[in-house]
């Protein structure tokens, strides 16, 4: 790909994708720059961290933000970290994604758009634009209750665009990309145009095994669990990683462990398989269980595992 750097028409900007947990942020992302970079699984609360996901064409260079899900719930200093993270995004950006499921918008639905220069007066300084994303639509079997319900959302808030989408399927993302362009300013692009993340190794590292533990592990437990990355060496293409999985208790660390060692030797096997196809390299992981106990308000704790 040719990018002229001088070229006064190419666009470039951040674009944050906001939503509740669980609507298909992260694999919104992972289909639009083309590459898995945010973690994803069932469950709520699987993302906590702003990433940033780069997708770069001969026009325009957008940086999508990943932002956690606005947590309501559970109050301790690691939701307040994740809200924190939510606010900043939209604050910094110059488009905001917002994703929401086909046929449902609830009360979470609408603290997040209180957050939003749609929801929010003094939100709006910057006048934002804010596409509306409906997500997944394959999951609709009478696709006729689409259309009732994009005119119901266009008719309660003022979206600079309505695109319905599947992040799983990537139907329509096309659309949704030229929506964002047109309103990306006119700048050159910030980043190289094979980048598709600013987040190290390291990091991607920590999140796959967290990945895993929300994939693997019951309801409860990953939200009581962080990962550390103790060591991170490369060794030509070879790279060695230790890490730790911290939980808040020791009865969550046999769980973790499993019977003679079995669940944890899945959950780092299966890491090891992504970040091997993730880093296109050979990768040794070890990988060890450690209790410290009220972690997820300890802000030195929080601090040590990148949380601000």
């Amino acid at each position: 790909m040719t990018i002229d750097p001088d070229d006064s028409n190419y666009r470039s900007g951040y674009v944050a994708i906001v939503g509740r947990p669980n609507v298909g942020k992260s694999t919104l992302l992972n289909s639009l720059v083309g590459q898995k970079i945010s973690i994803t699984s069932k469950k709520s609360q699987t993302t906590r961290h702003r990433i940033n996901g780069i997708l770069t064409d001969a026009q325009s260079q957008f940086i999508f933000v990943d932002t956690p899900g606005f947590q309501t719930q559970y109050a301790n200093r690691l939701n307040s970290a994740m809200n924190r993270a939510v606010t900043q995004s939209m604050r910094d950006v110059d488009v905001v994604i917002l994703v929401i499921e086909a046929l449902r918008f609830d009360d979470r639905d609408r603290q997040v758009v209180k957050l939003l220069p749609i929801g929010n007066k003094q939100n709006n300084k910057r006048n934002q634009p804010v596409i509306l994303a409906i997500n997944k639509i394959d999951r609709v079997a009478d696709k006729s209750k689409l259309l009732p319900f994009l005119e119901k959302m266009a008719k309660e808030f003022t979206f600079s665009a309505i695109v319905p989408v599947s992040a799983e399927q990537g139907t329509q993302l096309t659309d949704l990309i030229g929506a964002v362009r047109s309103y990306l300013p006119q700048s050159p692009p910030v980043f190289a145009d094979d980048e598709v993340t600013d987040r190290s190794e390291r990091f991607i590292a920590a999140e796959l095994i967290r990945e895993k533990l929300f994939r693997l592990l019951g309801e409860e437990i990953p939200y009581s669990i962080s990962v550390a990355i103790d060591q991170f060496t490369t060794e030509g293409e070879l790279r060695k990683i230790h890490a730790s999985i911290i939980v808040d208790k020791a009865g969550q660390k046999a769980i973790v462990i499993g019977k003679d060692g079995e669940k944890l030797k899945v959950i780092a096997t299966q890491a090891r398989k992504d970040m091997e196809k993730s880093f296109g390299g050979k990768v040794y992981l070890q990988v060890w269980v450690k209790v410290k106990s009220g972690w997820a308000d300890d802000a030195h704790v929080l601090k040590n595992l990148g949380y601000e």
